[in-house]
């Protein structure tokens, strides 16, 4: 069976991080992604060996001069039959080209014009450089990861790039195509990483408002303040997270830590968590993570290893649920969520840049001939 976007076409402006990612989602669910790469990189491959690059997977390629007018017109040529667009690049680059959403709009109304910058298309930093660990700097994320006493830890770039970026991004596109379907008008989604990010703290903004939650890094319950949410290192240098927080399972953490009975202060008594964790720290400090996982996996503690991306995949859980899946020689994380009527899959392996230029071409009207003269006007490739 198809996969819940099927039938759905977007053309994908190449690029980096979030942009590549939110396609990467929406050909994971189905829909059918080319991916418009420059044609001065396209340098050949063999189709059977695949590049590494697993943002790119599930997709057709096609190189493309975007500064030549008919790769402009080849470009507009493919908008034209699609559902929505996904670019990456400053505010005002996509209009110099010439493929900016009044033109891309011109030649389809009912496109829905994907958007992808750190900043947003317009404000005081919209025109300036940036990355993951600044934007969510800028949206009050950053801030509040870390220990109590260092400073702000930055979470690889999964909050800005990929949490706050390319989900929302494939979360506008899916919500603008579904109104285009009703209405017959696109529109352009203005996705920002410093807004997805900023929404993602959601509730914490909330707690504050409470008065439950505090500014200083390491003082809550679930930024390693308490000793029943945090990370303990086991006897063999490896580590183990735990998140007893509902009462029920903080007495399970009690009682298979051989706690159970002692005279302990309440649970969220702040003054006694830095002594509670001095305590914990040292009874998961006194046996190895395979010793925990035996005691601990299968109850209600809260609890799992702290795995390695390369021991992940082959945890008995993550092979149950066929969490990642490899393909071509290399494990990946398999597409999610999962369809109870349109299962999902990648459609294919990462294309080297170019790889399907004449196929894509020809499927959208072009002939064998201009296809050929495109080419050998640099045009494409």
């Amino acid at each position: 069976m198809p996969g819940p976007l099927a039938g759905t076409k977007i053309i994908e402006i190449a690029g980096i991080g979030p942009g590549p990612f939110c396609a990467m989602m929406l050909s994971d669910m189905g829909a059918d992604v080319i991916r418009v790469d420059r044609a001065q990189n396209v340098l050949g491959g063999n189709p059977a060996s695949p590049p590494a690059d697993l943002l790119t997977r599930g997709r057709r390629s096609v190189g493309v001069d975007l500064k030549h007018p008919d790769g402009v017109e080849t470009v507009l040529t493919l908008i034209e039959s699609a559902d929505g667009l996904i670019e990456g690049f400053r505010p005002g680059v996509m209009e110099r080209l010439g493929l900016g959403p009044d033109a891309a709009l011109g030649r389809n109304p009912r496109l829905v014009y994907g958007r992808m910058t750190g900043w947003g298309q317009d404000g005081p930093y919209s025109s300036t450089a940036g990355h993951d660990i600044n934007y969510i700097a800028l949206a009050g994320a950053l801030d509040a990861i870390g220990n109590k006493g260092g400073p702000p830890v930055p979470p690889l770039n999964l909050v800005g790039d990929f949490g706050g970026g390319g989900m929302f991004l494939a979360f506008g596109l899916v919500c603008g195509i579904l109104r285009a379907r009703e209405t017959g008008e696109g529109q352009v989604v203005d996705a920002a990483m410093v807004d997805g990010s900023a929404v993602l703290m959601t509730m914490f903004h909330s707690l504050r408002a409470m008065g439950i939650w505090e500014d200083e890094r390491g003082s809550n319950m679930l930024d390693t303040g308490a000793h029943y949410y945090d990370v303990y290192e086991c006897s063999d240098g490896t580590y183990v997270s735990i998140g007893s927080i509902e009462p029920q399972f903080y007495a399970e953490l009690l009682r298979l830590t051989g706690l159970e009975g002692e005279a302990l202060p309440g649970q969220h008594d702040k003054t006694q968590w830095p002594a509670m964790k001095a305590r914990l720290r040292e009874i998961f400090g006194s046996k190895t993570r395979d010793e925990w996982c035996a005691l601990m996996e299968g109850t209600d503690v809260c609890f799992a290893p702290v795995l390695s991306l390369a021991e992940a995949p082959g945890h008995p859980h993550n092979v149950h649920r066929g969490t990642f899946l490899e393909l071509d020689g290399v494990v990946q994380p398999a597409p999610a969520p999962r369809f109870s009527a349109t299962p999902v899959e990648v459609q294919r392996p990462p294309s080297h840049a170019g790889q399907h230029t004449d196929e894509v071409l020809i499927e959208c009207g072009l002939d064998a001939d201009r296809v050929a003269k495109l080419r050998n006007a640099g045009a494409v490739a």
